[in-house]
């Protein structure tokens, strides 16, 4: 959709209560207000559960990003010392408390790497990919939103389906939760965002620690 046509649209829609915007109009302020953001620097919660086994796996951590250059680095608090590094070149999947002694490093942009990005699943063309339903009003740790679950339309993407929370204020995702092919379910809630700030080149480096064998993939 061109840029001055998503203007328009949104500029027909901002004078309506949030309560009253379609789930179309919705995606739109989240697609917009994703566009806005270079970098960012967050704190996340995750929670993954496998109704198979009735299981439930958490973890905590943050994240620093910057969506031009293709950098994305998540360090885990807990499991401490699990990180994910995309330096713009590969992707480093280092996480000692499941895979010890092991690096898996990828391409980017190579295969399903793709470029790293936290939410671009959710908000790159969504429209063309997804069937858009609301799904109510909710809050994330204590801030108004609204629900959106998204449906894809074809067999391209490698998730049932999703749901993603809107910030009534600034339109960011705040939450998302995506149900696999496997049937594991995956919650991220952002417990703290700071888009556009300045972040270091060297947030994005990641050298194996010594002793580890680097796995090659893709």
């Amino acid at each position: 959709m061109k840029a001055y046509i998503l203007a328009l649209s949104l500029a027909a829609v901002t004078s309506l209560p949030l309560g009253a915007q379609t789930p179309e109009a919705t995606l739109d302020r989240a697609t917009k207000a994703y566009d806005g953001v270079k970098t960012v620097r967050a704190t996340f919660t995750q929670s993954v559960t496998n109704p198979l086994t009735g299981t439930e796996s958490k973890a905590r951590g943050e994240f620093v990003q910057q969506r031009d250059r293709g950098r994305l680095a998540i360090r885990f608090t807990d499991p401490a010392g699990d990180r994910i590094v995309a330096d713009g070149k590969f992707v480093w999947v280092y996480l000692p408390s499941t895979n010890p002694g092991q690096v898996i490093r990828m391409r980017a942009g190579s295969g399903s790497t793709g470029t790293p990005d936290v939410t671009a699943q959710f908000l790159d063309a969504p429209k063309g990919r997804y069937t858009v339903t609301d799904a109510g009003r909710a809050s994330v740790n204590g801030r108004a939103a609204r629900a959106l679950v998204l449906v894809p339309r074809g067999d391209s993407i490698p998730f049932r389906k999703a749901t993603i929370w809107v910030d009534d204020a600034d339109g960011l995702v705040r939450q998302f939760e995506v149900t696999e092919e496997s049937g594991l379910v995956r919650r991220v809630t952002i417990t703290s965002m700071q888009p556009n700030v300045t972040v270091r080149n060297s947030s994005f480096g990641f050298t194996p620690p010594k002793g580890v064998k680097v796995f090659d993939q893709g």
